[in-house]
């Protein structure tokens, strides 16, 4: 082969070489960054804020923490959860979250976690998911089995009342006892708020706490959690047990599980967090083995495809050039 065909030959492998390894490069990058979740803070519109109570409860227990964020100009709700059943409460929260305009950020308390975790499964427009003293089942969990796992107080602090709707619906209804509302429920509070708890108190169907989850939304949406240190109706070691597995920032306060009534100015805090988190900010997703590992191996592969091409052109260039 003579000299100058034996440079060009040269010139042309790292020439071939570069563009392989920019091209395996730049499709690793492309398919790796497109499951990126939407940021759900800085630079758009504040997202609307929407807050989910729990059992035993009714909207007004996020009075507090309303006053604060709208002092910070977010438009605020707090629909009624039915408390009837995981999947019918869920179903009319996410008919509520689809008259909302524009980015969410979901909140939930107790067993309105629960319902945040299905009620926003599938909806793109929820940026942010905050549990507080919160239920966060995964799929084919309820929050009876995870009571089971975590024991707490409240397994010895309600009462069964069977009820009955018309049209032939009937069911139970658990209640707290009266006694037990201060000391397992709202031990922070005095005895006087306790009291007008437990005489205002909407007792949830027994449904709510046995049928099991079919959704996880905290998998695709990056989730804020509040876990009480002094939480008799939910295990504290639960509350961490879920945060951890959701992968969520995860803030602890001496409180007891109306953290929202007690200390509103914290669960405010963290709810602002979520809204207005942005890029690193935001939490990691669970490491539930899906969206991400996927997009990884796929990137990796089609590197491996575009490198593998560029050594088949090169090959084929060079035998034309030196035949």
């Amino acid at each position: 082969m003579a000299e100058s065909a034996v440079h060009g030959s040269r010139r042309l492998i790292r020439r071939t070489g570069v563009a392989a390894a920019g091209f395996a490069t730049a499709a690793l990058c492309v398919v790796t960054v497109a499951p990126a979740v939407a940021d759900g803070g800085g630079g758009g519109a504040k997202p609307t804020i929407v807050l989910v109570h729990g059992a035993f409860a009714d909207g007004s227990s996020w009075n507090g923490v309303i006053e604060r964020l709208e002092r910070q100009g977010y438009t605020v709700m707090a629909p009624a959860n039915p408390l009837r059943g995981l999947y019918s409460d869920s179903t009319y929260i996410a008919s509520v979250l689809k008259s909302v305009k524009g980015p969410i950020v979901l909140a939930g308390h107790s067993y309105g976690g629960a319902v945040i975790s299905t009620a926003a499964a599938g909806n793109a427009q929820v940026k942010s998911l905050v549990y507080i003293s919160a239920l966060m089942p995964d799929v084919g969990e309820s929050g009876m089995s995870l009571g089971t796992r975590f024991p707490s107080a409240l397994g010895t602090a309600t009462q069964a009342v069977p009820y009955e709707a018309g049209g032939g619906v009937s069911g139970t209804d658990l209640y707290l006892k009266r006694d037990k509302v201060h000391p397992v429920f709202a031990a922070c509070l005095s005895e006087s708020q306790a009291n007008l708890l437990g005489v205002t108190q909407r007792p949830a169907a027994t449904t709510a706490f046995s049928e099991t989850a079919k959704v996880a939304a905290w998998k695709t949406i990056p989730s804020w959690a509040l876990v009480c240190r002094q939480d008799m109706t939910i295990s504290p070691d639960q509350e961490r047990f879920e945060a951890k597995r959701a992968h969520s920032h995860t803030v602890e306060i001496n409180s007891c599980h109306v953290s929202l009534i007690a200390h509103p100015a914290d669960v405010a805090a963290l709810i602002l967090q979520a809204a207005t988190a942005g890029g690193s900010d935001r939490p990691a997703l669970a490491n539930t083995g899906s969206v991400r590992r996927t997009a990884v191996v796929a990137g990796l592969a089609g590197a491996s495809l575009a490198t593998g091409s560029a050594v088949v052109l090169l090959g084929r260039r060079l035998r034309r050039r030196t035949h």
